[in-house]
């Protein structure tokens, strides 16, 4: 079956149904279906060599991410590429991992050799190197996150990491705590700072104070999560509340209060970007920050990477999500 007897089948010109097949937005949601259905129910499967050969596309798509064991232990970074590679698989496009030690920039023979249309950034810098590099290549890119080093237009994807931490010290405030701890990411990745500004801020609008041995940077793992609060229970006076800004440490903090006694009775309140994973110790419905389901954060970016390989203006693909806060176990601190 070809586009041309779907074409005729349907009444459409064969360049409709060819852009209705891959995504266009001048193509209506109603034609788009009527179309798809047309080629699902006679078995149509595109010449994928002949569309390579005639749009001057690979198909594929690389998603670069930092050369350490974090990203690849974080349970929210997995499920979002999970997300992201099912979406794009329903455009016949392939996401290809590129794991780059900053510096190195292993990603550009992707690009030299012509083995991508275009590549996501994620874990982006304030100032980043594979941003600028990108940019003066004139190849197409969507940084996941925002990176105050580019003086150009260019697509980015987003959350209000300031907003979402503000909002958990908010809460806690509005609990009556004013001893908040909190526990962030020891490396120079954009949503870090955002998001400890975030922290900084709510204090300062709830006119609480800022202790300095209530503030940690670790390393994004379950065991700095975990040590670290358990220093903070040993402090002659130990913070009522802690907020995470990495669902790692965040369950190393949840399982030293399990074990302390704290989280169950909610003696100690533990706000968490991202909640706890599905498959974590402590079982007990942490209060978090939420972003969106895996589900509609890979189809946002799935979209905005099919928009983008179009050549679609890059003043359309700037997108910022506002988290919501989830509500678990938060108590009011004890009298």
């Amino acid at each position: 079956m070809s586009l041309k007897a779907i074409a005729k089948d349907l009444g459409l010109s064969v360049t409709t149904v060819s852009r209705a097949l891959n995504g266009y937005d001048d193509v209506s949601a109603d034609t788009k279906a009527r179309v798809q259905a047309a080629a699902d129910l006679r078995g149509y499967r595109p010449n994928t060599l002949a569309r390579r050969l005639k749009m001057g596309k690979i198909d594929a798509v690389g998603l670069i991410f930092p050369f350490t064991s974090h990203p690849l232990s974080n349970s929210a970074f997995i499920e979002m590429v999970g997300c992201i590679t099912r979406e794009l698989a329903k455009y016949e496009i392939d996401l290809l991992l590129v794991p780059d030690e900053l510096g190195t920039f292993s990603w550009r023979r992707l690009i030299e050799s012509k083995r991508v249309d275009a590549m996501l950034v994620a874990h982006t810098l304030d100032n980043d190197p594979r941003l600028l590099d990108l940019q003066q290549r004139n190849f197409p890119f969507l940084a996941l996150g925002r990176s105050g080093c580019l003086t150009q237009d260019y697509a980015w994807f987003d959350f209000d990491n300031r907003a979402g931490m503000q909002m958990a010290v908010d809460h806690l405030a509005a609990l009556g705590h004013q001893r908040i701890a909190f526990l962030g990411e020891n490396n120079q990745q954009s949503f870090i700072g955002q998001r400890y500004q975030g922290y900084l801020d709510g204090l300062q609008s709830n006119a609480l104070p800022h202790h300095p041995d209530y503030v940690h940077k670790i390393s994004p793992s379950r065991r700095a999560g975990y040590q670290t609060t358990q220093a903070l229970l040993a402090l002659p006076v130990p913070p009522t509340a802690i907020v995470c800004d990495c669902n790692m440490h965040g369950e190393g903090a949840a399982l030293a209060l399990h074990e302390a006694g704290l989280l169950l009775s909610g003696a100690v309140s533990l706000i968490i970007f991202d909640g706890l994973p599905c498959d974590s110790v402590p079982d007990v419905a942490v209060t978090a920050v939420r972003q969106g389901t895996r589900e509609a954060v890979g189809l946002q970016i799935a979209t905005m990477t099919m928009a983008l390989i179009r050549n679609e203006p890059l003043k359309n693909l700037q997108v910022l999500w506002q988290p919501e806060l989830q509500a678990g176990v938060t108590v009011h601190p004890p009298r």
